[in-house]
């Protein structure tokens, strides 16, 4: 009597890990299922042909690693739940508080000035940032000069170039400098206000409100303020 036998499973009243078309489980066989299985097969096992040390050695080890796998499962389940949780309460200091995350935004707001720094990946003699509008037109240009390989801050205050004060709001960012004889945009990473943290399931994880810019994940910010 094999312990793989579908009719064991069925004198038994137990049914079988069976999947439908779909591949759907429909059952699955648990411990307390598999020893009376086991003890049942040691019964009525044909006296003739008895059940070899090995075979029930590697039906016992089959066993074992189903179950060790299942339980690391489980313990890698309730570690990522407590890493989510430790961040989400870490993440719930920042509400109100500035952080830096990588953008080709940034806000102008009543009281704060739009504010970040360049990746600028190699030394230039005169590194510039734009502040586009919505239609893709320049409305200031910052002139940050001759600057070295690095993270170079920048600030606008929200003076147009004909100097009237342009509107609170989200404005597009461009950087751009001349390395080693080629035009080149480097990224920017703008400071904005946290506004609100959420927990999210599974790969989602904590994640961040940012004024103007929206939705970031915890693990974007480079620098809290």
């Amino acid at each position: 009597m094999a312990l793989n036998s579908i009719e064991t499973y069925r004198d038994l009243g137990l049914a079988p890990v069976v999947a439908d078309k779909e591949g759907t489980k429909k059952q699955e066989l648990g411990q307390d299922d598999f020893l009376k299985l086991m003890t049942t097969q040691m019964t009525h096992q044909d006296p003739n042909k008895p059940m070899e040390n090995g075979d029930f050695l590697a039906q016992m080890a089959q066993f074992s690693t189903v179950e060790g796998i299942s339980s690391l499962n489980n313990s890698f389940a309730e570690f990522s739940s407590s890493i989510t949780s430790g961040q989400g309460l870490e993440a719930a200091t920042l509400v109100g508080k500035s952080v830096m995350v990588t953008s080709d935004e940034g806000v102008l707001s009543v009281n704060n000035n739009l504010s970040g720094e360049v990746a600028l990946k190699g030394p230039t003699e005169n590194l510039k940032v734009s502040i586009l509008g919505s239609d893709g037109g320049v409305l200031k240009t910052l002139n940050l000069g001759k600057q070295d390989k690095g993270n170079i801050e920048f600030e606008w205050d929200g003076l147009l170039e004909d100097g009237t004060q342009a509107s609170p709001g989200t404005y597009k960012i461009a950087a751009e400098s001349i390395i080693d004889g080629e035009n080149t945009v480097s990224q920017t990473l703008i400071n904005a206000e946290v506004k609100s943290v959420a927990l999210g399931a599974g790969a989602d994880g904590v994640s961040l409100e940012l004024a103007g810019l929206g939705k970031v994940k915890f693990n974007e910010i480079k620098k809290i303020f």
